[in-house]
């Protein structure tokens, strides 16, 4: 490899973090629309979001209820909780200051900024005054980011780990969303089937997924159409099999990449018998359970590839 092993991993975490703080924002921000549109009494739970980002065990050790409050504290300004956006946001920033000279300069001022925006506001964020704005601007500035990334940085190796990074961050909360969120409202078909397309509008929102699945699908949302468009897509790059070739090409252009690719293509082979359309909520729920192992392998195939350095 041309740059060290060490650089790489941090480059690939920032990525993660930066994406993990992007995404637990806009989940709380979908849900958060969601309750003001449906009635009341048919709404998911609160601590559903808790489920979804499988936090559930450190969340019971900080608050006895699943209340609007608590897991809004949870997320929103709770320093410690790693699938909060304070922790993501501070990780992001300390792989960034350790990575300066590979990245370009507005980089480290981006992420410093957007890190002196959340220790500020963090706190007083969690109610619903605050919320909206908050959570809006954290998603604008991970997306300006992303955004000067993309733009600015030569397609070297550098680059392939922050998107490898990206990618993979973005698989695991999309097969999360999928597998809490679709799953209940699988289970709820029936008991409050007025409402069904918001729920799944929701889910499309949660996903940054809306406006790509009017325009691919229409503008009806139901279970079969949306299943189908977030696993199967070809061109909506938070789909899984658009996760799955791109990361393909990133490894492709990478060294040593035999395991990696292995268990990049176990995942293609998984999803290529997908047939989302007749899945129940059980079958659901196991599919993704197996390509969530699948995907905790390739994560374990890039840090032995290519992570393993002196001191990790």
């Amino acid at each position: 490899m041309s740059m060290l092993s060490s650089v790489a991993e941090r480059l690939y975490w920032m990525a993660r973090y930066l994406e993990r703080a992007q995404d637990t924002a806009r989940l709380v921000q979908a849900y958060n629309h969601l309750i003001m549109d449906i009635p009341k009494g048919a709404e998911p739970p609160w601590d559903i979001m808790i489920d979804i980002l499988d936090a559930q065990p450190v969340f019971r050790k900080r608050f006895k209820v699943g209340s609007e409050q608590n897991v809004l504290r949870f997320l929103i300004s709770d320093e410690k909780a790693s699938c909060g956006i304070p922790f993501a946001v501070r990780a992001a920033r300390e792989n960034v200051r350790t990575t300066r000279d590979v990245l370009p300069e507005e980089a480290w001022e981006l992420v410093n900024e957007l890190h002196l925006f959340v220790e500020a506001h963090a706190s007083n964020a969690s109610g619903r005054r605050n919320r909206h704005d908050f959570l809006s601007e954290v998603i604008a500035r991970c997306q300006m980011i992303n955004g000067l990334l993309g733009a600015s940085l030569p397609r070297d190796h550098a680059y392939g780990f922050i998107k490898l990074g990206r990618l993979i961050e973005c698989a695991d909360m999309t097969t999360r969303i999928m597998d809490v969120g679709a799953g209940d409202i699988m289970e709820r078909a029936g008991r409050f089937g007025a409402i069904d397309p918001l729920l799944w509008g929701a889910l499309l929102q949660a996903l940054s997924a809306a406006a790509a699945y009017r325009r691919e699908v229409g503008p009806i949302v139901e279970k079969d159409a949306a299943l189908n468009f977030i696993f199967l897509s070809a061109t909506f790059p938070r789909s899984i099999k658009y996760f799955v070739r791109e990361t393909r090409k990133e490894l492709m252009r990478l060294s040593n990449h035999d395991l990696a690719i292995r268990a990049n293509e176990r995942l293609r082979r998984r999803l290529s018998r997908l047939d989302a359309q007749h899945l129940t909520s059980d079958e659901l729920h196991h599919y993704i359970d197996d390509f969530q192992l699948q995907l905790s392998s390739l994560d374990a195939a890039i840090h032995a590839t290519w992570f393993s350095w002196e001191g990790a």
